[in-house]
């Protein structure tokens, strides 16, 4: 089993994935894991969307639509199709007097990057997408969002490619600590 340090260490993103993914109960159960994140008031102010097949292609649609101007008519953006898995990360704010919205959006971005090293942990690449796109109206209506929901992204999931050279990418240099920590 490795560690969370070594875990947090190794993490990497990949932008190309193979078809490969995992299935929803292999989902389901890491995503059993990533919920454990601190949750000030165990409110679980988040939920995930599971897109695959069909699913990908209309959320190209509403990208394409968000993209049109002046009702000209575009092609669906081929973005979503990148992995065969999409996994969206929708913060849903729960009323409180305790915990502010900020809070709650910090616990939904937790359990998405827990996830993320559960899931690269299993053998899987990921890469977290953001942009524009999850402010867009037409995006929220397609993944059915509520009127306190925001769409914080999507996890890209697909099989870990082979490297050309055989030798691997390594891990990925650490950040210089010393200079983000502030003794006072």
């Amino acid at each position: 089993m490795t560690s969370a340090r070594h875990a947090a260490a190794a993490r990497r993103s990949y932008s190309k994935v193979t078809d490969a993914a995992p299935t929803h109960e292999q989902l389901v159960d890491l995503v059993a894991a990533a919920g454990r994140v601190a949750d000030h008031s165990s409110l679980r102010p988040w939920r995930l969307i599971e897109l695959r097949g069909d699913a990908r292609v209309r959320l190209g649609e509403a990208i394409a639509a968000t993209e049109s101007r002046g009702g000209e008519h575009r092609a669906p953006s081929t973005k979503p199709l990148r992995a065969p898995l999409l996994i969206a990360i929708v913060s849903s704010r729960r009323h409180s007097e305790k915990v502010p919205g900020w809070e709650q959006d910090a616990v939904a971005s937790g359990v998405a990057h827990v996830l993320s090293l559960l899931l690269d942990e299993a053998g899987w690449g990921v890469i977290w997408r953001t942009g524009h796109y999850t402010r867009s109206k037409t995006v929220e209506r397609m993944h059915g969002l509520g009127k306190k929901e925001g769409l914080l992204g999507w996890l890209y999931v697909g099989g870990k490619p082979e490297q050309r050279d055989g030798k691997g990418e390594g891990a990925p240099k650490l950040v210089d600590a010393e200079r983000l920590i502030t003794v006072l």
